[in-house]
């Protein structure tokens, strides 16, 4: 009951915000206008923060670990890997770039080829093998941004500007053929993922505990591998990277909700992954005047919980 009334509480503070987004200084004369940039700004906080907080929550379960996130995949330095191979070798005025279907195909396409190469060492029977492949992970993203930053370094200052503007994420400029397209994958896996709930509480007690108690484990692990692959590469690749969110909102629905049903835990993380977006969105229009990107104030705050959970597990 308590858990319900928990999810009652912010699917209501999700509701208010979003109201108060969208309808803020309408009036007769505007409100064609603003509407037309609000709607589908709206729709891609709440995709990109439904899709952030589930991969990160799968993720958490895949590890067995609270303090890892989907980005030590490398998949965000890929993401700036790709733009920046793009315009350092075909110009700003490529049509890979220009064109954001394109654009948004290639970098899924690319970023999930990557995945599955590096899933596939996942597969075997040794449990340290997920350890191993998450530390050559965070060592190829590395090496993604290194290479990234060399190129950057060597082109010119105004193709930069193109590059600098994909940095961090950026919800001002939506198109809406592609948020379609999120929407809808997103959509398809979450709806395929309900039925799995259950053998992902299993999972969540340990990999010995749920193969004694009947789970398939290396199936389970297949599936959920994918999924996280396409709801990052998707989130990254409409958006751009932000990489401390899904800690930050996973944490908050565990302390908040103290369950470890997922069916609890996705609808709390997703919604607390809402509020933060939109809460952080109006913060940046409203009190810094879009000075400052909404990755940054979240990957600040992110980084400072990260931070306090390393220090709480060592101390554990």
């Amino acid at each position: 009951m308590v858990k319900k009334k928990s999810i009652w509480f912010l699917a209501i503070f999700s509701i208010v915000l979003i109201l108060l987004f969208v309808f803020w200084g309408l009036n007769s004369s505007n409100w064609r206008y603003f509407l037309s940039l609000r709607i589908p700004k709206v729709t891609a906080l709440v995709i990109t923060g439904v899709a952030i907080a589930f991969s990160t929550l799968l993720f958490q379960t895949l590890t067995n670990n609270r303090i890892l996130t989907p980005s030590l995949l490398g998949l965000d330095s890929l993401y700036m890997l790709i733009q920046t191979m793009v315009i350092f070798i075909l110009g700003s005025t490529s049509l890979i770039l220009i064109n954001n279907k394109i654009n948004f195909f290639i970098s899924v396409g690319l970023m999930l080829i990557f995945s599955s190469l590096l899933f596939k060492g996942l597969f075997k029977r040794d449990r340290s093998n997920i350890m191993f492949f998450l530390l050559f992970g965070l060592i190829l993203g590395t090496f993604f941004q290194s290479l990234s930053t060399f190129m950057q370094m060597m082109m010119d200052p105004n193709e930069f500007l193109h590059i600098q503007d994909r940095m961090f994420a950026s919800f001002n400029h939506i198109n809406t053929e592609i948020l379609i397209i999120a929407f809808i994958i997103i959509l398809a896996l979450v709806l395929y993922s309900i039925k799995y709930f259950k053998l992902w509480d299993v999972l969540s007690l340990g990999r010995d505990h749920a193969i004694n108690l009947g789970l398939d484990y290396h199936k389970t692990i297949r599936n959920m591998v994918v999924i996280v692959a396409i709801l990052v590469s998707v989130s990254t690749a409409l958006v751009g990277p932000i990489t401390f969110l899904g800690l930050l909102v996973v944490n908050l629905a565990r302390e908040f909700l103290n369950t470890y049903e997922h069916k609890y835990l996705f609808i709390g993380s997703s919604l607390i992954s809402i509020v933060a977006l939109l809460g952080g969105q109006l913060l940046i229009e409203r009190v810094f005047n879009f000075s400052t990107p909404i990755s940054v104030v979240i990957n600040l705050i992110g980084g400072v919980y990260f931070l306090y959970l390393l220090l709480k597990e060592n101390g554990a």
